[in-house]
């Protein structure tokens, strides 16, 4: 399986997303890259802003979901919108999944950043997780 992208797949009315990761942490970083990635051109985003996201999910699936929300309650907190993100750990702590992250981005200004698509919300609808040979891979809805 090739690894390390974000694909953005068919979806009659929101934003379908498939990214894989060489780790877990990859892929979480990816996830994250690809909500900000719908909403604006990242790659026009400055790192300067820091921001640390921790939080924990029932099982995977939760804790991907928690993971996407919280950068989009922080987006909409503070209008941040990151380009580089760290995912230090991904960790089972007895029956539950922790994570915790760097996030480097900027305030979203129209004058400097592409405005593309609104997300509303994070999804569980299609949401897959899967993992072959060391590598992960993630699918997932966002509301737009």
């Amino acid at each position: 399986m090739n690894c390390d992208y974000i694909k953005f797949l068919e979806h009659t009315a929101d934003a379908y997303i498939e990214v894989c990761g060489e780790s877990l942490e990859r892929a979480f970083e990816l996830a994250g890259l690809a909500l900000f990635e719908v909403m604006t051109d990242t790659s026009k985003v400055e790192p300067r802003v820091a921001r640390v996201i921790e939080d924990k999910g029932f099982d995977l699936e939760s804790a991907l979901y928690r993971w996407l929300e919280d950068l989009l309650i922080e987006y909409g907190r503070s209008n941040l919108v990151f380009s580089q993100i760290r995912v230090e750990h991904v960790t089972r702590e007895g029956d539950e999944y922790a994570f915790k992250a760097l996030c480097l981005g900027d305030y979203f200004d129209p004058e400097k950043h592409e405005a593309r698509t609104e997300v509303k919300a994070v999804t569980y609808s299609l949401m897959e997780i899967s993992q072959s040979d060391g590598k992960w891979m993630f699918r997932f809805v966002l509301d737009i």
